[in-house]
């Protein structure tokens, strides 16, 4: 495996994901933002956070499978919800614990959330990004 996740003594453990990635692999894997769109690019969970925030992993999973990889492989993720609250991170959590039933994986690489103002289409709530390290 390429990735391993680590958290350093001295910083604090968050439960949803590591604070430190190491990677080892040879090829990096940088894709766009995914959306809750589904495979014929309609909105999937239109204002439902958690429906969203689960078909953007699902998303980030096809497109690493695409390229022979997948979560394990995944060396930093970037969150961007739009209008985000401390208060929104129940729906967020619901939506990734989801998608890693789904998946059958424990996503918790080092992570950013982001909130910003909006996305490229009004009814999209998230959007995640993904950089991996592959072999």
């Amino acid at each position: 495996m390429a990735i391993t996740l680590v958290n350093p003594s001295g910083l604090p453990e968050i439960d949803v994901y590591r604070q430190v990635s190491v990677a080892t692999g040879s090829k990096l894997v940088f894709m766009a933002g995914q959306v809750a769109w589904d495979a014929k690019g309609v909105t999937v969970g239109e204002g439902d956070l958690a429906a969203q925030v689960e078909q953007c992993y699902l998303n980030v999973a096809t497109a690493l499978a695409g390229v022979g990889a997948s979560f394990n492989d995944v060396a930093k993720l970037t969150v961007y919800v739009v209008d985000w609250t401390p208060e929104k991170m129940p729906l967020f959590l619901e939506g990734a614990a989801r998608a890693a039933a789904k998946l059958g994986v424990t996503p918790v690489p080092p992570a950013t959330l982001i909130g910003v103002a909006a996305l490229h289409v009004p009814e999209h709530l998230v959007e995640l990004e993904a950089v991996a390290v592959i072999d």
